[in-house]
Protein backbone atom coordinates (compact mmCIF):
# COMPACT_ATOMS: atom_id res chain seq x y z
CA UNK A 1 0.00 0.00 0.00
CA UNK A 2 1.11 3.58 -0.58
CA UNK A 3 2.51 5.46 2.38
CA UNK A 4 1.47 8.90 3.51
CA UNK A 5 3.61 11.90 2.58
CA UNK A 6 6.83 12.17 4.55
CA UNK A 7 6.99 15.37 6.66
CA UNK A 8 10.32 16.55 5.19
CA UNK A 9 10.72 17.76 1.63
CA UNK A 10 8.47 18.30 -1.37
CA UNK A 11 6.74 15.42 -3.15
CA UNK A 12 8.61 14.14 -6.25
CA UNK A 13 11.62 16.37 -5.50
CA UNK A 14 14.86 14.85 -4.18
CA UNK A 15 16.25 16.29 -0.97
CA UNK A 16 18.92 18.92 -1.00
CA UNK A 17 21.19 19.93 1.84
CA UNK A 18 18.41 21.86 3.60
CA UNK A 19 16.14 18.81 3.77
CA UNK A 20 18.99 16.53 4.88
CA UNK A 21 19.85 18.99 7.64
CA UNK A 22 16.20 19.07 8.75
CA UNK A 23 16.17 15.27 8.85
CA UNK A 24 19.42 15.14 10.84
CA UNK A 25 18.07 17.64 13.36
CA UNK A 26 15.26 15.23 14.20
CA UNK A 27 17.62 12.36 15.15
CA UNK A 28 18.27 11.77 18.85
CA UNK A 29 20.77 9.62 20.75
CA UNK A 30 18.79 6.76 22.32
CA UNK A 31 21.49 4.35 23.50
CA UNK A 32 25.24 4.12 23.97
CA UNK A 33 27.76 2.55 21.62
CA UNK A 34 30.36 2.85 24.38
CA UNK A 35 28.26 1.04 26.99
CA UNK A 36 26.64 -1.55 24.75
CA UNK A 37 29.47 -2.44 22.36
CA UNK A 38 32.91 -1.05 23.21
CA UNK A 39 32.67 -2.09 26.85
CA UNK A 40 32.47 -5.73 25.77
CA UNK A 41 35.66 -5.72 23.73
CA UNK A 42 38.17 -5.76 26.61
CA UNK A 43 37.02 -9.17 27.79
CA UNK A 44 37.50 -10.58 24.28
CA UNK A 45 41.20 -9.64 24.24
CA UNK A 46 42.04 -12.73 26.26
CA UNK A 47 41.29 -14.98 23.27
CA UNK A 48 41.24 -12.70 20.22
CA UNK A 49 43.04 -9.76 18.68
CA UNK A 50 40.90 -6.64 19.00
CA UNK A 51 41.95 -4.09 16.39
CA UNK A 52 40.81 -0.53 15.78
CA UNK A 53 40.41 -0.34 12.02
CA UNK A 54 39.09 3.19 11.66
CA UNK A 55 37.31 6.20 13.10
CA UNK A 56 34.19 7.97 11.91
CA UNK A 57 34.64 11.72 12.24
CA UNK A 58 31.07 12.98 12.62
CA UNK A 59 32.03 15.94 14.82
CA UNK A 60 30.97 18.56 12.30
CA UNK A 61 27.56 16.93 11.83
CA UNK A 62 26.68 15.52 15.25
CA UNK A 63 29.48 16.64 17.58
CA UNK A 64 31.01 13.20 18.03
CA UNK A 65 33.37 10.72 16.46
CA UNK A 66 33.30 6.94 16.73
CA UNK A 67 36.20 4.46 16.84
CA UNK A 68 35.62 1.31 14.78
CA UNK A 69 36.80 -2.10 15.98
CA UNK A 70 37.23 -5.60 14.61
CA UNK A 71 37.75 -8.83 16.51
CA UNK A 72 40.14 -11.24 14.83
CA UNK A 73 41.34 -14.79 15.38
CA UNK A 74 44.65 -14.89 17.17
CA UNK A 75 47.53 -16.50 15.23
CA UNK A 76 45.89 -15.68 11.92
CA UNK A 77 46.95 -18.26 9.32
CA UNK A 78 46.52 -17.20 5.67
CA UNK A 79 46.56 -20.89 4.71
CA UNK A 80 43.30 -21.51 6.61
CA UNK A 81 39.89 -20.61 5.19
CA UNK A 82 38.68 -17.26 6.46
CA UNK A 83 35.17 -16.23 7.44
CA UNK A 84 33.90 -12.67 7.81
CA UNK A 85 30.97 -11.75 10.09
CA UNK A 86 29.52 -8.24 10.08
CA UNK A 87 26.87 -6.66 12.27
CA UNK A 88 25.32 -3.24 12.64
CA UNK A 89 25.73 -2.15 9.04
CA UNK A 90 22.25 -0.77 9.64
CA UNK A 91 22.78 0.46 13.17
CA UNK A 92 19.13 0.21 14.18
CA UNK A 93 19.11 -3.56 13.57
CA UNK A 94 19.95 -4.45 17.14
CA UNK A 95 20.32 -8.22 17.09
CA UNK A 96 22.96 -8.02 14.36
CA UNK A 97 25.26 -6.16 16.73
CA UNK A 98 24.46 -8.24 19.80
CA UNK A 99 24.37 -11.50 17.86
CA UNK A 100 27.92 -10.87 16.64
CA UNK A 101 29.09 -10.07 20.17
CA UNK A 102 27.32 -13.09 21.65
CA UNK A 103 28.93 -15.35 19.04
CA UNK A 104 32.33 -13.95 19.96
CA UNK A 105 31.73 -14.57 23.66
CA UNK A 106 30.23 -18.03 23.39
CA UNK A 107 31.14 -19.89 20.18
CA UNK A 108 33.88 -18.20 18.18
CA UNK A 109 36.87 -19.62 20.03
CA UNK A 110 35.97 -23.23 19.22
CA UNK A 111 35.44 -22.43 15.53
CA UNK A 112 38.74 -20.54 15.35
CA UNK A 113 40.49 -23.91 15.44
CA UNK A 114 39.21 -24.46 11.90
CA UNK A 115 38.78 -20.97 10.46
CA UNK A 116 40.29 -17.54 10.61
CA UNK A 117 37.41 -15.46 11.96
CA UNK A 118 37.07 -11.72 11.46
CA UNK A 119 34.09 -10.03 13.12
CA UNK A 120 33.08 -6.38 12.70
CA UNK A 121 30.31 -6.19 15.31
CA UNK A 122 29.07 -2.63 14.71
CA UNK A 123 29.87 -1.05 11.37
CA UNK A 124 27.56 1.96 11.89
CA UNK A 125 27.79 3.14 15.52
CA UNK A 126 25.96 6.46 15.05
CA UNK A 127 23.11 4.52 13.48
CA UNK A 128 23.21 2.18 16.48
CA UNK A 129 22.96 5.07 18.93
CA UNK A 130 20.14 6.86 17.10
CA UNK A 131 18.34 3.63 16.04
CA UNK A 132 18.73 4.63 12.42
CA UNK A 133 19.20 2.99 9.04
CA UNK A 134 21.22 5.83 7.54
CA UNK A 135 24.39 7.66 8.53
CA UNK A 136 24.30 11.39 9.47
CA UNK A 137 24.42 12.39 5.80
CA UNK A 138 21.23 10.40 5.06
CA UNK A 139 23.25 7.74 3.21
CA UNK A 140 22.46 4.03 3.54
CA UNK A 141 25.73 2.20 4.35
CA UNK A 142 24.28 -1.08 3.06
CA UNK A 143 23.94 0.36 -0.43
CA UNK A 144 27.43 1.85 -0.31
CA UNK A 145 29.81 -1.13 -0.41
CA UNK A 146 31.00 -0.10 -3.84
CA UNK A 147 34.45 -0.61 -5.27
CA UNK A 148 36.58 2.37 -4.38
CA UNK A 149 38.94 4.25 -6.62
CA UNK A 150 40.45 7.72 -6.56
CA UNK A 151 37.56 9.38 -8.38
CA UNK A 152 34.50 7.47 -7.12
CA UNK A 153 34.82 6.68 -3.39
CA UNK A 154 32.08 4.99 -1.43
CA UNK A 155 29.50 7.58 -0.36
CA UNK A 156 29.48 6.21 3.21
CA UNK A 157 32.65 6.31 5.37
CA UNK A 158 31.23 3.41 7.42
CA UNK A 159 31.34 1.24 4.31
CA UNK A 160 34.58 2.66 2.97
CA UNK A 161 36.55 2.03 6.16
CA UNK A 162 35.17 -1.49 6.57
CA UNK A 163 36.13 -2.32 2.98
CA UNK A 164 39.60 -0.84 3.31
CA UNK A 165 40.26 -2.86 6.44
CA UNK A 166 38.92 -6.15 5.09
CA UNK A 167 40.92 -5.69 1.90
CA UNK A 168 44.06 -5.12 3.96
CA UNK A 169 43.76 -8.53 5.64
CA UNK A 170 45.61 -11.36 3.94
CA UNK A 171 42.91 -13.98 3.71
CA UNK A 172 41.35 -16.70 1.60
CA UNK A 173 37.76 -15.59 2.11
CA UNK A 174 35.48 -18.60 2.13
CA UNK A 175 32.30 -17.07 3.58
CA UNK A 176 30.69 -13.85 4.75
CA UNK A 177 27.65 -13.73 7.06
CA UNK A 178 26.09 -10.26 7.36
CA UNK A 179 23.62 -9.89 10.25
CA UNK A 180 20.45 -7.82 9.75
CA UNK A 181 16.82 -7.34 10.82
CA UNK A 182 13.61 -6.42 9.01
CA UNK A 183 11.44 -4.30 11.30
CA UNK A 184 8.02 -2.67 11.23
CA UNK A 185 9.83 0.68 11.12
CA UNK A 186 10.98 -0.22 7.59
CA UNK A 187 7.42 0.59 6.48
CA UNK A 188 6.54 3.26 9.04
CA UNK A 189 9.76 5.30 8.74
CA UNK A 190 12.64 4.19 6.59
CA UNK A 191 10.98 3.38 3.25
CA UNK A 192 8.87 6.57 3.33
CA UNK A 193 11.99 8.55 4.25
CA UNK A 194 13.93 6.98 1.37
CA UNK A 195 11.19 7.85 -1.11
CA UNK A 196 11.11 11.42 0.16
CA UNK A 197 14.91 11.71 0.00
CA UNK A 198 15.00 10.36 -3.55
CA UNK A 199 11.91 12.20 -4.83
CA UNK A 200 10.06 8.97 -5.64
CA UNK A 201 6.79 7.32 -4.63
CA UNK A 202 6.90 4.74 -1.85
CA UNK A 203 5.00 1.48 -1.96
CA UNK A 204 5.31 -0.50 1.26
CA UNK A 205 5.89 -4.24 1.28
CA UNK A 206 4.56 -6.83 3.70
CA UNK A 207 7.01 -7.28 6.56
CA UNK A 208 7.78 -11.02 6.80
CA UNK A 209 6.95 -12.57 10.17
CA UNK A 210 10.03 -14.63 10.89
CA UNK A 211 13.63 -15.26 9.92
CA UNK A 212 14.81 -15.32 6.32
CA UNK A 213 18.01 -15.06 4.30
CA UNK A 214 19.17 -13.00 1.35
CA UNK A 215 21.58 -14.93 -0.85
CA UNK A 216 23.55 -13.78 -3.90
CA UNK A 217 22.01 -14.12 -7.36
CA UNK A 218 25.42 -14.84 -8.89
CA UNK A 219 26.35 -17.60 -6.39
CA UNK A 220 23.18 -18.65 -4.59
CA UNK A 221 24.69 -21.66 -2.73
CA UNK A 222 21.30 -23.27 -1.96
CA UNK A 223 22.69 -26.06 0.26
CA UNK A 224 24.58 -23.50 2.34
CA UNK A 225 21.45 -21.36 2.73
CA UNK A 226 19.36 -24.41 3.62
CA UNK A 227 21.81 -25.43 6.34
CA UNK A 228 21.47 -21.99 7.94
CA UNK A 229 17.68 -22.07 7.73
CA UNK A 230 17.60 -25.51 9.37
CA UNK A 231 19.88 -24.34 12.18
CA UNK A 232 17.82 -21.21 12.85
CA UNK A 233 14.52 -23.12 12.72
CA UNK A 234 15.58 -24.83 15.96
CA UNK A 235 15.43 -21.50 17.82
CA UNK A 236 12.86 -19.37 15.97
CA UNK A 237 10.28 -19.50 13.17
CA UNK A 238 11.07 -19.10 9.48
CA UNK A 239 9.16 -16.52 7.45
CA UNK A 240 6.45 -17.71 5.09
CA UNK A 241 6.04 -16.05 1.67
CA UNK A 242 3.21 -13.62 1.01
CA UNK A 243 0.31 -14.23 -1.38
CA UNK A 244 2.59 -13.55 -4.36
CA UNK A 245 5.22 -16.04 -3.17
CA UNK A 246 7.56 -13.20 -2.19
CA UNK A 247 9.44 -11.80 0.78
CA UNK A 248 9.94 -8.00 0.76
CA UNK A 249 8.89 -7.96 -2.87
CA UNK A 250 11.39 -10.63 -4.02
CA UNK A 251 10.42 -14.16 -5.13
CA UNK A 252 11.18 -16.98 -2.74
CA UNK A 253 13.74 -19.34 -4.31
CA UNK A 254 13.74 -21.90 -1.50
CA UNK A 255 12.39 -22.10 2.02
CA UNK A 256 13.21 -18.81 3.76
CA UNK A 257 15.57 -17.55 1.03
CA UNK A 258 15.46 -14.74 -1.52
CA UNK A 259 18.29 -13.48 -3.72
CA UNK A 260 19.85 -10.08 -4.47
CA UNK A 261 22.77 -9.06 -6.66
CA UNK A 262 24.92 -8.28 -3.64
CA UNK A 263 27.77 -6.56 -5.48
CA UNK A 264 25.52 -4.75 -7.93
CA UNK A 265 23.38 -3.38 -5.09
CA UNK A 266 26.40 -2.29 -3.03
CA UNK A 267 25.48 -4.61 -0.17
CA UNK A 268 27.90 -5.45 2.61
CA UNK A 269 27.63 -9.16 1.77
CA UNK A 270 29.24 -8.42 -1.60
CA UNK A 271 32.43 -6.79 -0.32
CA UNK A 272 34.59 -9.92 -0.71
CA UNK A 273 34.81 -12.61 -3.37
CA UNK A 274 33.81 -15.34 -0.91
CA UNK A 275 32.02 -18.33 -2.43
CA UNK A 276 29.45 -18.49 0.39
CA UNK A 277 27.65 -15.29 1.32
CA UNK A 278 24.37 -14.61 3.07
CA UNK A 279 22.51 -11.80 4.78
CA UNK A 280 20.38 -12.77 7.76
CA UNK A 281 17.05 -11.07 8.50
CA UNK A 282 15.20 -11.53 11.79
CA UNK A 283 11.86 -9.92 12.70
CA UNK A 284 12.07 -8.45 16.22
CA UNK A 285 8.53 -7.03 16.08
CA UNK A 286 6.89 -10.44 15.79
CA UNK A 287 4.63 -11.45 18.70
CA UNK A 288 6.48 -14.76 18.49
CA UNK A 289 9.92 -13.20 19.09
CA UNK A 290 11.86 -11.55 21.91
CA UNK A 291 15.12 -9.58 21.80
CA UNK A 292 16.88 -12.60 23.30
CA UNK A 293 15.38 -14.92 20.70
CA UNK A 294 16.55 -12.65 17.89
CA UNK A 295 20.12 -12.75 19.21
CA UNK A 296 19.92 -16.54 19.44
CA UNK A 297 18.74 -16.66 15.83
CA UNK A 298 21.77 -14.64 14.69
CA UNK A 299 24.11 -16.92 16.61
CA UNK A 300 22.41 -20.00 15.18
CA UNK A 301 22.80 -18.59 11.67
CA UNK A 302 26.55 -18.07 12.09
CA UNK A 303 27.04 -21.50 13.65
CA UNK A 304 24.85 -23.18 11.03
CA UNK A 305 26.95 -21.62 8.28
CA UNK A 306 30.24 -22.66 9.89
CA UNK A 307 29.01 -26.20 10.60
CA UNK A 308 28.02 -26.57 6.95
CA UNK A 309 31.45 -25.41 5.81
CA UNK A 310 33.17 -27.80 8.22
CA UNK A 311 31.15 -30.71 6.84
CA UNK A 312 32.26 -29.87 3.29
CA UNK A 313 35.96 -30.20 4.11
Amino acid sequence: MMSSTYPIGTANTPWGEVEKAAWLKQQQIQRSYQSDVLSQLNALQQDFDVEQYGRLDHRELVGADYPLFAVKSRCWDPAKPSVLVTGGVHGYETSGVHGALAFLRQQALSYSQHFNLLVLPCVSPWGYETINRWNPKAVDPNRSFTKQNLTIPSPAPESAQAMQYVQSVTANWLAHIDLHETTDSDNSEFRPAKAARDGTVNTNWNIPDGFYLVGDTKQPAPAFQQAIIEAVAKVTHIAEPDEQGCLIGEPLVQSGVILYDTKGAGLCAGMTDAAFVTTTEVYPDSPRSTPENCVLAQQAAICGALDYLLNQR
